[in-house]
């Protein structure tokens, strides 16, 4: 099985490793084995509902595909959150920053000249 395969499958069972979960998937297991590895995955509804789905897949070619679809679509997603978050931030304008500045200025001598009249 690919790699990509194998990175889901550990993420499914902290209490089983990814090879006796992938030859339990195949059906290489003996039934003692199976039946081991069934009893640690009734304890996880979650878990129990994943390696069922990937029991109800007959062709253990389309895991692959499925897997390649998968990751396609997530990285899709990300990227448009990505592009979307690029869009949205404030980028660095030099004439913002001076046009704030000369703002600043100017209302600091206004200030300043206000205060001289008033104070004569």
């Amino acid at each position: 099985m690919s790699q990509n395969l194998k990175d889901i499958l550990s993420n499914l069972s902290t209490d089983i490793d990814q090879e006796t979960l992938l030859l339990y998937l195949q059906g290489k297991l003996s039934e003692a084995q199976k039946h081991e590895v069934e009893s640690k995955l009734m304890n996880d509804d979650f878990e129990n509902d994943a390696v069922e789905g990937f029991d109800a897949i007959k062709d253990k070619e389309q895991i692959q595909y499925m897997v390649d679809m998968l990751n396609r679509d997530l990285k899709k997603k990300t990227e448009k959150k990505k592009k979307l978050k690029e869009k949205m931030k404030l980028k660095d304008q030099p004439w913002l920053y001076i046009s704030v500045l000369i703002i600043i200025l100017l209302i600091v001598l206004s200030y300043i000249v206000i205060h001289r009249l008033l104070s004569k």
